[in-house]
This record gives structure tokens, C-alpha cells and sequence, in this order.
């Protein structure tokens, strides 16, 4: 039996167990939305294999990390990213 944990979304508890991507677990308990796109709309993992980018929020500070790719970890804070972050100054 694999190791079961906690990690933050949103500032609310999600079980995980040991080897299962932030997204699957995520979607276990219940949450679609991990982003709001630019026009204000909902959306989750898509694809659960890294390649529609659908599934990007904040882990841990870093935006824009993939969480159907994404092993869940003790502890990490996910949270849900609003639209596009800026970019970066030449």
C-alpha cells in the first residue's frame, strides 16, 4: 500500500498517496478548475499527459508548472493561476 499525505490547494487540505500527480489527485478530491485563463474562464487537466498545458497553476511559487506532470509531494502549496503571467524584461 502506498504512503498517503497531504498537500495545500487553495489553502484546503488534499490526500495524496505516494507517486500520483498533483492533478490526479486534485481531481480525486473533487477540484476541476486549476487555472482562470485571460477572458475569465475555468480550466483543468485536459490531456494528464503534459503535452495542453490546460493543466498549469502555481506549486510551491512557481507558475506555470504542469500539474497533471507533477508528482505531489508532502506539504507543497498549489494554488490556482489567474490568467497569464507577465513577462519577463529582456
Amino acid at each position: 500500500m502506498s504512503t498517503r499525505f497531504e498537500f495545500s490547494f487553495e489553502g484546503k487540505p488534499i490526500a495524496a498517496h505516494e507517486g500520483q500527480s498533483v492533478a490526479a489527485a486534485l481531481l480525486e478530491a473533487g477540484e476541476r478548475c486549476l487555472r482562470i485563463d485571460e477572458a475569465g474562464n475555468a480550466k483543468g487537466a485536459v490531456c494528464g499527459i503534459g503535452v495542453c498545458w490546460e493543466c498549469r497553476c502555481s506549486i510551491d511559487g512557481v507558475p506555470d508548472t504542469r500539474a497533471c506532470v507533477t508528482e505531489a509531494r508532502q506539504g507543497m502549496i498549489v494554488c490556482r493561476q489567474h490568467g497569464l503571467r507577465p513577462c519577463a524584461d529582456p
